[in-house]
């Protein structure tokens, strides 16, 4: 029996999907704001390449989507809006590729770093590849939308990569037809067969040699390089901590309290406390950490004043931020600011907490 997304280990979701589906929700007349909120997100987090976002939240808040928008498609929707440079260093590795068969080549391996639980494996005769999707979690009703994200997706990826939609390609689907597909189907250029023993892309053997129109060698050997890199770090991020904070860096309200995240996580405050306690860890630290890289890159990169900082990150006023920042890091927030923004000057470490909070 596969697991459910509740119960399997949550690898997080890029959060920069979550907000081009934001923003789809938004020209379709929803308040997409609202939904992120009531879901504990906060919209401008989703915005961050690097951040990803706990499983249950996703899978919480692309469920309310669907019914709230009332639109079964909005996985086919969001297959049109993703362009290659939101896929991180897979996106840019797909890109630098010699050819689209290399470039598939990077998304069998690599999948999981944008689409966890999601795996392709490849089938060929003399003519034909099918890239075969499978899934090794049970997405309940979560599956047709990620299955129309991820194969029309690729069309799209296709024609990004060649100048033009590939020529022969074709999706096969294990469902049978939705009653939403004939709404769409004079905008999907490749065919899709339906009621397929497997959901896949077919791909004449002969297009895989195209050549890709932004062959770079040196920034694709460097991009798989951070792939390896980026695989290596999220299996080790698998742990419970890593699942708690992927929760605590994208909540709405900062910080949240240990209930709330709790309950996101489906288990008792009692079990959270000794799970964390287990790996060495603690609750007020992740928190801590957290707060500790937010505030070095509001520091670095806005004009707020301390005040603001403070509010933002949920201090009652600025004199308790500034405690806090001195305690983590042996030097004030003023000092960290003016260093940052000095040439030649190298600011005080805000990647790690000096003195547990």
């Amino acid at each position: 029996m596969r697991a459910s997304v509740s119960t399997a280990q949550d690898l997080g979701m890029p959060a920069i999907y979550l907000h081009l589906l934001a923003e789809l929700l938004n020209t379709i007349g929803v308040d997409e704001q609202d939904l992120l909120l009531r879901v504990g997100l906060d919209p401008a987090r989703l915005k961050s390449t690097e951040l990803r976002v706990s499983q249950t939240q996703a899978s919480e808040f692309v469920t309310r989507a669907i019914i709230e928008s009332g639109e079964p498609g909005l996985g086919i929707m969001l297959a049109r809006k993703l362009k290659l440079p939101l896929h991180g260093a897979l996106g840019t590795a797909v890109m630098s590729s010699r050819t689209l068969g290399d470039a598939m080549e990077l998304m069998t391996r690599y999948l999981t770093l944008r689409v966890p639980h999601l795996q392709i494996s490849k089938r060929e005769n003399a003519n034909l590849v099918w890239y075969i999707v499978t899934c090794d979690i049970d997405l309940g009703p979560l599956h047709g939308f990620i299955m129309d994200a991820m194969l029309f997706g690729c069309v799209s990826m296709g024609a990004q990569l060649t100048g033009s939609v590939v020529d022969g390609l074709r999706i096969l689907r294990r469902c049978p037809e939705p009653a939403y597909f004939q709404r769409f189907r004079s905008q999907i250029p490749v065919p899709v067969e339906f009621g397929a023993t497997d959901n896949a892309l077919v791909i004449p053997v002969s297009r895989l040699s195209l050549p890709v129109r932004f062959t770079d060698d040196q920034l694709a050997a460097s991009s798989r390089a951070q792939c390896e890199e980026a695989l290596r770090q999220l299996t080790e991020d698998a742990g419970f901590a890593c699942r708690v904070r992927r929760v605590i860096e994208t909540s709405h309200p900062f910080p949240p309290k240990l209930a709330r995240v709790a309950g996101t996580l489906f288990i008792s405050e009692r079990t959270l406390k000794r799970r964390l306690q287990e790996e060495e860890a603690s609750f007020q630290q992740l928190v801590d950490q957290v707060r500790l890289e937010r505030a070095g890159d509001l520091l670095r990169n806005t004009t707020m004043n301390l005040s603001q900082i403070a509010d933002a990150l949920g201090y009652a006023d600025a004199a308790n931020f500034t405690r806090a920042f001195k305690r983590w890091t042996n030097t004030s927030p003023s000092h960290y600011r003016n260093a940052s923004r000095t040439p030649g000057s190298v600011p005080a470490p805000t990647d790690r907490i000096l003195t547990a909070g």
